[in-house]
């Protein structure tokens, strides 16, 4: 099964009415589906082979959804890539992924020409005068879907590795349709959803659980292509969405611009938040300044997305991310010493083990047999479960930092800032941050006298592979490295040390 078939399928029986919303341009359901017929139409006509990746190197914008569209129906695999991620990290996710295309904005295309040292790849330009526009206009719509069955690959989402390396997480048709008709099923999303959408459509919250389920059930999507607290205030009070989503880090910005100035924003009927473990405190903010009794989620790109929260109606349980969604996950709850599985109520912390539809059957290229057991896939994190089978987030098994809802490594920060010429060890963890939750702060032991934290930091801001989010916000000069018996970097105590 093709999921574009379900797309195609919902926009000719919404054909007349409005699909996709940016700024003042509007997209119907019959326009879409005729874009993507005809960049289905392009890509058949470049020799795309069913299989073949086509990479989105794109904020969020009216091209992304209607070219991968058009991806699904030539019997492509699309490959959405951060438009956050350094340098490395994006060489990597373009040249591993095989891309044979890349859409992507025209300010990017020499970064990217200057990263892919003349591989092969066609890149495409967004904008009326760009080249993804002048191959939707060469080309008459397809209508047919090449058949792509359930096991298919339909999307390789690239999620940063434990050792610094990007990992695709391959995700198929069946994952994707699993997934968003869970969604669907436990949020009651139909025809009348407007979803505000200002999740990045390169991560399943943008694309899986605020997008695909609004398309499939023929509601209005309108794009925020970045955050703006006030932009999205606005669009709230005008435009009144049923439906949307805040990462943590957005919740806050809301939060703190509304506690003292206090907006209705009534029109939500889920307004879900996530990508990092949330304060109570902003969770009570975004509640009074907005009105918003926020639904808690959780999800990882290699379970296709939403896995845990709350139904219609359903109470919140403090600090509770809330149950799975049964019809598309089965957990367990593994003690990481190896004992019998933690049953409902049971005192203790397990490891989440999940498999089902819409579970990953693995990475791209990478073999990892650590993370499988018997069909189940471990997430890495930690939880505990009450009585009645509400999940409770503890930690991280690593030592992943998630700042501003993006994942980070502290390896692959550790690497690049390895290479300062004055630096004689280095040790980056998560602190915390009122407003990104985390953020990445180094500890590092200088090799020269008199280096300052300032000289790091202005070292880092001219470093590609520092840029965003993994760039450390806070620097400390230390004298040694605190060590175990064994030499071994002792990461408990350093987080000790600098809270």
């Amino acid at each position: 099964m093709n999921i574009a078939n379900l797309l195609r399928r919902s926009a000719a029986d919404h054909a007349g009415q409005i699909a996709l919303r940016l700024d003042d341009t509007e997209i119907g359901y019959g326009h879409l589906a005729d874009i993507g017929g005809r960049f289905a139409a392009y890509l058949r006509a470049e020799g795309l082979a069913p299989g073949d990746r086509v990479g989105f190197f794109l904020p969020n914008c009216l091209e992304y959804l209607t070219g991968l569209l058009g991806v699904w129906q030539a019997g492509g695999v699309g490959v959405p890539l951060n438009h956050l991620f350094p340098d490395a990290p994006l060489r990597h996710a373009v040249l591993d992924s095989g891309a044979t295309h890349v859409v992507a904005l025209p300010g990017d295309v020499a970064r990217l020409e200057s990263l892919l040292g003349g591989a092969p790849v066609t890149i495409l330009t967004t904008g009326p005068d760009g080249g993804f526009a002048r191959a939707v206009a060469a080309h008459e719509p397809r209508h047919d879907v090449v058949p792509r069955l359930d096991r298919d690959d339909a999307l390789l989402m690239y999620t940063s590795g434990s050792t610094g390396v990007p990992k695709g997480v391959r995700q198929t048709h069946r994952n994707i349709a699993a997934q968003v008709d869970g969604v669907v099923d436990l949020y009651e999303i139909t025809a009348a959803d407007h979803v505000l959408n200002c999740m990045p459509l390169f991560h399943v919250g943008g694309l899986q659980l605020a997008s695909l389920p609004i398309l499939l059930r023929g509601g209005q999507i309108t794009f925020m292509p970045r955050w703006d607290p006030f932009v999205w205030l606005d669009l709230a009070k005008r435009l009144r969405p049923t439906y949307g989503g805040l990462i943590s880090t957005m919740m806050i910005d809301v939060g703190n611009r509304t506690v003292d100035s206090p907006v209705v924003l009534d029109s939500f009927r889920i307004c879900m938040f996530g990508g990092s473990r949330t304060p109570t405190a902003a969770i009570e903010r975004l509640a009074a300044g907005t009105g918003i009794e926020g639904v808690e989620i959780y999800g990882q790109t290699e379970q296709s997305g939403l896995v845990v929260s709350y139904g219609v109606g359903d109470i919140r349980r403090p600090d509770s991310m809330g149950t799975p969604l049964s019809q598309v996950v089965a957990t367990r709850l593994v003690p990481v010493d190896g004992g019998p599985d933690l049953g409902p109520g049971a005192d203790g912390v397990g490891e989440l083990w999940v498999q089902g539809d819409a579970v990953t059957p693995g990475y791209w290229n990478l073999d990892t047999p650590e993370k499988w057991v018997d069909g189940w896939f471990r997430t890495g994190d930690l939880m505990s479960r009450d009585a009645d089978g509400y999940l409770y987030y503890v930690d991280r098994i690593d030592d992943m930092i998630i700042s501003g809802g993006e994942n980070i490594f502290p390896q692959m920060v550790e690497e690049h800032l390895a290479n300062h010429p004055d630096l004689a060890e280095v040790a980056v963890i998560g602190t915390q941050h009122e407003r990104w939750v985390e953020q990445v702060t180094a500890v590092v032991v200088p090799r020269r006298e008199g280096l300052t934290a300032d000289e790091i930091a202005e070292w880092c801001a001219a470093n590609p592979d520092l840029r965003g989010m993994h760039r450390p916000r806070r620097i400390e000069i230390v004298d040694a490295l605190p060590r175990t018996g064994s030499g071994k970097l002792n990461r408990p105590e350093l987080r000790r040390m600098f809270p």
